[in-house]
């Protein structure tokens, strides 16, 4: 007998050789037949799997990340199989899982795969999945698989297997196809009801643009139809709210060729938004006691020799500004953090002047691939809302969870409710990533998981994801679409207070090291702004929006009236503007409408005698007649909802 451990801890004894199906059928037949996938000692493999020592096992349905990964990976290679069945001399690459889907590489010589294809391919794919051939598993020696591939004259197979361990080495198989394979499959073809191709693009071999260009072949499966259906209807509703479609309409931001890809230009109303989110955070800093600092654009070389910084990301990455002087050479400034480690040794402080919180909304620089840039969520400039708390050891615990307050303060304000956090620490087998020794590194994981602990949040520990100075907390927030983003970060460094030499005098009169916490609640303000978008559509929280009111008189003859108004709203701090071109005022609620302006003020004959105004809300039309005192307090109120305290 085995012993199998769950993930509730539960332990089963089992026969030697039974499956994790077998272990999914003890649990229950209902929850059995939704397995497609299993883990044992962190190992993929399949339901089928037999297994021979005690271990730990999980269990995967789709609904589990891991189980869409073998979902998706599975169907990569029914789909190579439709691909083949249409272009047999076709030379198949590799076919992974990714994020929402999978692709399959392929070298189809001179054949050519458009969306006109992808019907034909999507029967096909059904056709094949229907015939609910089993996934199976089997290894395969070295020189039979090179053997195979060669006959086949895929010299891209050949050149994997040439790269792998003989005895590590198996293919799968379903229906009539073999491929080259790890492992990580669904039980059978027949699990897969849905298949949708999304694009075909090309693709170089090993992302070498030196290689041959292959066709790269994009879809994504489901186990149930309803799933692919509201998929789709999800990416009709994505593409309503892409930032870079609502950015131009809503005239916030734009790009040039001629300034550089991936340098976005701040519209006036984008940068009126822009001020006001920061404006937002200063108050809040403000309060817990951080002071702002402002720090140059550029820094000698030296500054990221010091920090680690230019060896870790190499040379290549950082192209240097030379000067007329000899061996003087500047960088553009790609992080904040070495220019506050030389505020803070600006002068000495002892354990009493401790914490000194940094603030700055300092714009640094990194070059981005032109592939990998997209609108305001990868670009070559932007601005991080960066603060940098230097404190005692005794203090770090309070601090850290002082800056857990403040990021669900913004989330909070900004309408994002729903998020996790993720603590990043170091990759253990792979030490020269990373700066600093052992016991430092312990120490500062240690510091974060008890902090988010205390907080009571929601948080998983992922392997490998630090910074290379130290492990942080990373806020991963759903958006309305259900889409994850990383947004706020904060880090705890105990590397690069060593790097700079900063000390403070202790209670003992000795030196002592500070520890340093690098925070962003935002993250960057380009990519916050971008995924805000996205979330609400452009529909901003009142209290950010650029334009709150827009006032439509009706003829030429109330624009005195709406003047007035116009004064009162203003002296009130409300955000209004007069829309007195010559258009029918539908024209004008109309074009409001498509502005996402909040509120349409209508001006006439009736609202001039009676010193009042009819009011329009976006999105719901005619909310009543007010006076202006009224609507000012209707505003006021509506604010109050969803700018919370801090």
């Amino acid at each position: 007998m085995i012993k199998i451990t769950l993930p509730d801890g539960t332990i089963k004894e089992f026969a030697k050789n039974s499956t994790p199906m077998d272990v999914a059928k003890s649990i229950s037949e209902g929850f059995a037949r939704n397995v497609i996938s299993a883990n044992f000692n962190d190992t993929t493999l399949e339901t089928t799997t037999p297994l021979t020592t005690d271990g730990s096992l999980i269990l995967y349905t789709f609904k589990d990340d891991n189980g869409k990964k073998a979902f998706w990976h599975s169907s990569a290679h029914v789909l190579a199989e439709a691909i083949l069945s249409f272009y047999p001399k076709a030379k198949l690459t590799i076919g992974p899982a990714i994020d929402n889907g999978f692709y399959y590489d392929v070298d189809l010589g001179e054949n050519v795969i458009s969306d006109k294809d992808f019907k034909k391919l999507e029967s096909k794919f059904l056709e094949i999945a229907r015939g609910k051939h089993e996934f199976s598993l089997r290894p395969v020696s070295k020189a039979d698989a090179l053997t195979l591939y060669k006959q086949e004259n895929n010299q891209y197979k050949v050149e994997l297997i040439e790269n792998l361990t003989d005895g590590d080495i198996t293919f799968c198989d379903h229906s009539n196809f073999t491929d080259l394979c790890r492992g990580g499959h669904i039980p059978n073809t027949g699990i897969i009801k849905a298949i949708k191709i999304m694009s075909v693009a090309g693709a170089y071999w090993r992302g070498d643009e030196n290689n041959n260009q292959l066709t790269r072949v994009y879809g994504i499966s489901f186990p149930k139809q309803k799933m692919l259906t509201e998929y789709l209807e999800l990416l009709e509703e994505a593409k309503k709210r892409d930032h870079r479609k609502l950015g131009r309409e809503l005239e916030l931001f734009t790009f040039s060729q001629k300034v550089g890809a991936g340098l976005p230009l701040w519209l006036p109303k984008g940068a009126a938004l822009r001020g006001r989110l920061e404006d937002f955070l200063k108050r809040a800093q403000k309060k817990a006691g951080y002071e702002m600092v402002m720090t140059p654009h550029i820094g000698q070389k030296e500054l990221y020799v010091t920090s680690g910084h230019y060896e870790k990301y190499g040379a290549d990455s950082f192209q240097s500004i030379k000067t007329p002087k000899m061996d003087e050479e500047f960088l553009l400034k790609p992080m904040n953090c070495p220019h506050h480690c030389e505020v803070y040794n600006f002068k000495p402080y002892s354990y009493k002047d401790l914490p000194k919180r940094f603030a700055e909304f300092g714009t640094v620089y990194r070059y981005e691939q032109s592939g990998e840039l997209h609108g305001l969520t990868r670009v070559r400039g932007f601005t991080q809302d960066d603060a940098h708390i230097f404190c005692t050891p005794e203090q770090l615990d309070q601090e850290f969870k002082d800056v857990i307050d403040l990021v669900l303060y913004v989330f909070g304000s900004l309408g994002f409710e729903d998020f996790t956090a993720q603590v990043s620490v170091r990759d253990k087998s792979n030490p020269d990533k990373y700066i600093g020794d052992v016991e430092t590194w312990e120490i500062a994981e240690n510091a974060i998981i008890s902090a988010a602990t205390d907080k009571g949040l929601a948080f998983v520990i992922e392997e490998g994801e630090a910074a290379f100075y130290g492990p942080k907390l990373d806020f991963m927030v759903k958006d309305a679409l259900g889409r994850s983003w990383q947004l706020g970060t904060i880090q705890v460094d105990y590397n690069l207070p060593k790097r700079f030499d900063l000390t403070y005098k202790g209670a003992d009169n000795q030196l002592h090291r500070p520890v340093m916490i690098h925070r962003a609640p935002f993250g960057s303000m380009e990519r916050f702004i971008a995924v805000l978008l996205e979330h609400t559509g452009g529909n901003f929280p009142l209290w950010l929006t650029p334009d709150q009111v827009i006032l439509l008189p009706i003829s030429d003859k109330y624009q005195k009236y709406s003047e007035k108004v116009l004064e009162s709203l203003e002296n009130s701090e409300i955000r209004a503007l007069v829309d007195n071109r010559n258009e029918k005022t539908g024209r004008k609620i109309r074009d409001a409408e498509v502005n996402k302006t909040p509120f349409m003020v209508i001006v006439g004959e009736k609202e001039e005698q009676d010193g009042t105004v009819s009011v329009r809300r976006h999105g719901q039309g005619d909310i009543g007649s007010f006076t202006i005192e009224e609507f000012i307090s209707l505003i006021k109120t509506e604010e109050s909802k969803t700018l919370k305290k801090f």
